[in-house]
């Protein structure tokens, strides 16, 4: 059953008799691991429903609307409510039971966004680009070097609320994660908030290790003996990748300094400082990009340059040979004329002699050609 469908079965029953309904259906519910599918058991876009309290788990049904009434009732804790690629209608009754703002809630359904946070009232929305490496076998020309994702995160007084949109970005091994850790969980939803960011800074910085071994690859391939040879369409697909690397790191400084910087209601003051730990990491990964920008550009104009070079090199050849059949074409051209006073042409060494000339002339011009490093 949807959240939506929830929603609407506690209001017709009645605040009394609803809350009986919720009990009686989170007893029913098999409790099972719902931080790793795409898609739940429930039938429904929610990955996982956690009521913490102190930064413990409450283990209490999954059910939304029993969690928020529970946390609210108690005065104490949170919700984290796991969402995989909600649809409109899926969402609608979560955008309902917390008030989040329609905007927001247009921006979450709707991947592609930008890294950013936003206020809206009490409520802070903030979008986290996540990466993932695709393995392959060997870089070519249209090779996928880096999968992209995104995670939205709505955060209240007593909710978290994560979007994840892609194939990639689990939050179930982040969720054990933070659990083992009571004394930063306990610190209310702005510690589920850093943990985010934390896992996709670090997994920028694994990113690009596995990205600099293409790169390193490539490089070597390039001033390898033969690199005038390698495909310059590897290049050109590493910068693309590279560049889609860079969208999904540079545009995420901004909205940690923001959380590092700006007092945020909904974030705790102990953990801005972390905010600001995370910023030193996203400024390494920065820079790490820059730099393989710029050795990128040096591949390819190296690889250029070698091409040219074996250009210059396949055209002295060819110009060598020419120049040397040249000689026996010239000769045999001259005395193709059948003119009758020619020299040597009744003289009876006369033939031995012009191929004699002819094959001299050859062997002179190949010697100084293989001398001068053209051939």
């Amino acid at each position: 059953m949807s959240v939506a469908g929830n929603l609407r079965k506690v209001r017709s029953l009645g605040r009394a008799s609803g809350l009986r309904k919720v009990a009686r259906l989170a007893r029913r519910r098999p409790r099972v691991d719902l931080s790793h599918p795409a898609r739940s058991p429930l039938g429904s876009s929610v990955v996982n429903c956690v009521t913490y309290r102190d930064g413990i788990r409450i283990p209490e049904g999954d059910d939304p609307v029993a969690a928020v009434r529970r946390v609210r009732g108690y005065g104490k804790g949170f919700v984290w409510l796991g969402l995989h690629e909600p649809t409109d209608q899926e969402f609608a009754g979560v955008a309902e039971l917390f008030g989040l703002h329609p905007l927001a809630v247009e921006d979450a359904i709707e991947a592609h966004q930008r890294p950013k946070v936003e206020r809206y009232g009490e409520t802070l929305f903030a979008v986290v680009k996540t990466v993932c490496y695709v393995e392959h076998e060997q870089l070519t020309a249209t090779s996928e070097v880096v999968d992209t994702g995104e995670i939205m995160v709505f955060l209240g007084e007593d909710f978290v609320i994560t979007v994840r949109h892609g194939r990639h970005g689990s939050l179930g091994p982040l969720r054990e994660e933070l659990e083992s850790d009571t004394a930063q969980l306990a610190k209310g939803p702005s510690a589920v908030l850093h943990a985010i960011a934390d896992q996709a800074v670090d997994e920028f910085l694994t990113v690009i290790e596995a990205v600099q071994a293409d790169i390193d690859q490539v490089e070597t391939d390039v001033f390898a003996e033969n690199g005038g040879r390698v495909d310059a369409g590897r290049i050109y697909q590493l910068k693309r990748e590279l560049l889609e690397l860079k969208r999904a790191v540079g545009p995420l400084s901004r909205p940690l300094e923001e959380l590092a910087i700006r007092p945020f209601r909904a974030v705790d003051p102990e953990i801005q400082a972390y905010f600001r730990d995370v910023a030193d990491h996203l400024l390494r990964a920065t820079e790490q990009l820059a730099a393989f920008d710029e050795l990128l550009n040096s591949i390819l104009q190296a690889h250029l340059a070698r091409v040219t070079v074996a250009q210059n090199e396949d055209m002295r050849k060819i110009t060598s040979w020419a120049a040397i059949v040249a000689v026996p074409t010239m000769v045999c051209g001259v005395y193709g004329m059948n003119f009758e006073h020619m020299p040597e042409l009744r003289w009876r060494y006369g033939y031995g002699l012009v191929i004699g000339v002819i094959a001299l002339a050859c062997l002179s011009l190949y010697r100084g050609f293989r001398r001068n490093g053209w051939l």
